[in-house]
This record gives C-alpha cells, structure tokens and sequence, in this order.
C-alpha cells in the first residue's frame, strides 16, 4: 500500500551525556502515536540517521515498531547509510518489524552512475521481500535523481511504491504525474499547499517538526480550501527564510538542526534541540526566539 499524508519524524532526544535518551525517545514516540499524522519514520535526516552505531539503529527501529504497533500507527524505517552493503543488511533486519515502508537514500560517499543505481535498486528490492520501498533524495544528495529515472528505476525495483523529493513547478509535476496514481510523491512539508492540487501525495514534513498538528491541519486545507491553505503556506516560508534561515547562515547548523530547533520551539513533545556528538545544535535563546516568532507568524499552527 502507497503510503499518503503527513508523516512526523522520529527525532533523538539528547541526555546531559550526549548519548540517546531511551526512556525520552519512548515517550515522544507515544505522543505522536496519538496525533492525528498519517504515520511516523525513523531515520530521515531530521533522525541524526548518518551518526548512529548499528546498536542505536537496531534498538531505534524496534522500540518505535514496538510502540507503533501497539498504537496502531504506521511506521516506517529509514536504512539509509553511506554504505550501500550496510544499507542493504539493516533492511533485511527490519523486514520482520512490519514496517508500512522502509526509506533509504542512494550510496553517498562516491556518486554512483545510473547503472551502479539500478544495481543498488535491485539488490535492495531482494533484501526488501514483500516490504514496501521509499526513496528518499535529498537536495543535498551527490546524486539527483529525476522523475524519469525514477520510473527506470521501478522496472528493477517494482516494490519502490514512493519517493521524497524537493519538489518543483508546474512543469515538474506534470512530470510526476506520468509516474500514475500507484506511486506516492512526498514533498517538503512547506510545499504541499502549492503541490497537493498538482500531484502531491504528502510529506515527511518539516513543519510537522514544529507542530505535528498543525501540520496536519494545513494537509487537511490544502484539500478543503486550497486557497487558505496557500496563503498560510506562504507565511511559512516567509517565516523559515526570515528566522530560520538567518540561523543557519550565521551558526552553520545543520538541517537536523534545524529540525530540531523547530521541534523545541514548538513544544509538543519531550524534544531538545541537542544533536549528537560532534554537531552543534541551537541555544535555548535561539529556540525562545524560534518560538516567539512562530506564535507570532503562525497562530493557527501553533495552538
């Protein structure tokens, strides 16, 4: 089944030693077990996925399937890793955790040709079985893959039922729409206003950082009245290139920074903006700044 909607990132949260706070992690997983989102993921890049052991990565992947089996929430597990082979082994370990969908990103330390991607593609479609696959191309990836390759691409890996994207114009979507209606196309979380009527399918959403409800509520208008939806999207990106961005520009964070600093500026959950070890993450004051702005700039998704 094609996954749809607006799905809210695991984050880590962060204990006074830098390592994983487990007993956190549990509680945040509930909260948004509880929330009305479309499903939840571990891994993205807002999950700190490039800076775990295996350990972490197995003990993530289970205690969030764990918990989301128990709530009933579909889940999905990112396996992406530089390392293609490891890739490939730790979504043979999650196949048994009945995952909605795995994510994974293409081999990032040396670009692949389109041939070494159909390889990968293949061999991750028989490490996959009967699990559901979803690629996840980042804008910062080596590699950028095109909606045409990406229809390449389904022929040797027919169980790829999604893709997460950057998104694009008019014209892109008219491109994403020859993929059909059997194939999901998730965007950034503060773009689905404008890609909803044109082909989205949802996102795996930064906004949902800030406010998992409030990101759902936009998916929801952007159905019942696209018009309001844009407009309140269009304060979203105001916000992000007026506070946001400045922040990165400045201090350097990074995007799970920044997706953390969203997540403590709203508040729903047990969420700091700590990253692990080595990164840097916001300060308190750039988080009660981040939140001042945000009720300031989006009442109606900030309640």
């Amino acid at each position: 089944m094609r996954p749809e909607g607006i799905w809210g990132a695991v984050l880590l949260p962060i204990d006074q030693d830098g390592a994983i706070d487990w007993h956190t992690l549990v509680e945040e997983t509930e909260i948004l077990c509880h929330s009305d989102l479309a499903g939840i993921y571990t891994n993205g890049s807002a999950g700190e996925f490039h800076n775990q052991t295996e350990a972490e990565f197995e003990k993530l992947a289970g205690t969030v399937a764990d918990i989301a089996s128990k709530f009933g929430k579909p889940f999905q597990i990112g396996v992406n890793c530089t390392n293609p082979r490891m890739a490939r082994d730790r979504l043979k370990k999650v196949n048994s955790l009945g995952p909605a969908a795995v994510q994974f990103t293409l081999p990032d330390w040396w670009p692949p040709t389109f041939g070494e991607i159909q390889r990968f593609l293949e061999g991750m479609q028989e490490a996959a079985q009967n699990t559901p696959l979803v690629i996840y191309n980042p804008p910062h990836a080596k590699v950028q893959i095109s909606l045409r390759q990406i229809a390449k691409l389904r022929e040797v890996a027919p169980g790829m039922v999604g893709a997460k994207l950057r998104g694009g114009n008019t014209d892109w979507y008219a491109e994403r729409r020859k993929l059909g209606k059997d194939f999901s196309v998730f965007v950034p979380g503060h773009s689905v206003a404008f890609g909803r009527p044109l082909g989205a399918d949802g996102s795996y959403s930064n906004v949902a950082c800030l406010s998992p409800k409030g990101a759902v509520k936009l998916w929801n208008l952007s159905e019942a009245d696209p018009e309001a939806a844009t407009a309140i999207e269009m304060r979203i990106v105001k916000f992000l290139e007026q506070t946001i961005m400045p922040l990165a520009q400045q201090f350097g964070y990074s995007d799970p920074a920044l997706d953390k600093l969203l997540a403590a500026a709203g508040g729903w959950g047990p969420v700091s903006s700590d990253l692990l070890w080595p990164y840097t993450g916001a300060t308190p004051n750039d988080v009660d700044k981040v939140a001042q702005a945000a009720r300031k700039a989006l009442p109606e998704l900030c309640e």
